[in-house]
């Protein structure tokens, strides 16, 4: 058992704190944007594709706000809507939490859309991108989420629980590192296994992305404590598993369109 005495922020210079939980999001987008560009190479050197790697660097730009106001409107519609309805000015402050994975990631898609559309790029393609680089933040913002003591895991007296002070002195599941594990380094694997395959489809990591994410996300939800403004709904299910098994089904819908699409 490990007593958590970790401290959310890193360096306090009185004026201005530096979180780990926002070092993470710094550290997840510039990782993913040097790798994203690297795996971008690699494809359009296989299929003789032209691809300037500038639109990817433009892109960045959309998928940093997609996120903020993806993330944020995801949180206070599905988490915490009546909250935020009484205390509409509670909405800005972003910096004292409430973000949703569910949420960011409905805002890079529109993002992605919108930016593709415009610059007349092949969506999926980008978005096949996105979906490979993605475990990196995603582990990066579990790493954070336990450092935090947020989102805590059931109380458990495996041997490796976790006593968050902060929560309460009872032995819980690490549920943010099982989440960093299957979420991130999992599913960084298996993304990226597939994106390096000769035969690789445009449009596969996509709807894998979301299919895998929302599997891993479901087995996570097993050990992790409940939204405490929510609870369980149906009396069994969390918000996160609901969202994740609306992941599951666009996923499959994807894959559907896109095996008729190439049938054609």
């Amino acid at each position: 058992m490990f007593t958590h005495n970790l401290e959310p922020i890193l360096i306090d210079f009185g004026f201005l704190a530096l979180r780990w939980y926002s070092l993470a999001y710094i550290i997840g987008i510039l990782i993913g944007w040097w790798y994203g560009k690297k795996i971008i190479t690699n494809i359009t050197l296989k299929k003789e594709n032209k691809f300037n790697l500038k639109d990817f660097d433009d892109l960045i730009t959309y998928l940093i706000i997609s996120i903020i106001i993806g993330g944020r409107i995801g949180y206070i519609v599905f988490y915490n809507f009546s909250y935020y309805l009484s205390n509409p000015l509670e909405v800005i402050k972003i910096w004292q939490g409430g973000m949703s994975f569910h949420g960011a990631l409905i805002g890079i898609i529109f993002g992605t859309y919108i930016y593709s559309a415009k610059r007349k790029l092949e969506t999926f393609f980008l978005l096949d991108v996105i979906a490979c680089v993605a475990p990196i933040g995603i582990f990066f913002g579990r790493i954070a989420n336990f450092i935090n003591s947020e989102l805590v895991g059931k109380i458990s007296n495996v041997q490796w629980s976790v006593v968050f002070p902060t929560v309460d002195m009872m032995p819980r599941h690490p549920s943010q590192l099982y989440e960093a594990f299957f979420e991130g380094v999992v599913l960084f694997i298996i993304m990226n296994f597939i994106i390096s395959k000769k035969n690789y489809e445009i449009g596969t990591c996509s709807y894998l992305f979301l299919i895998f994410y929302g599997l891993f996300r479901i087995f996570s939800e097993f050990f992790r404590e409940p939204d405490p403004q929510l609870g369980y709904l149906f009396g069994a299910f969390s918000m996160g598993m609901l969202l994740s098994l609306v992941m599951i089904f666009f996923g499959m819908l994807i894959y559907k369109f896109l095996k008729k699409k190439n049938e054609i």
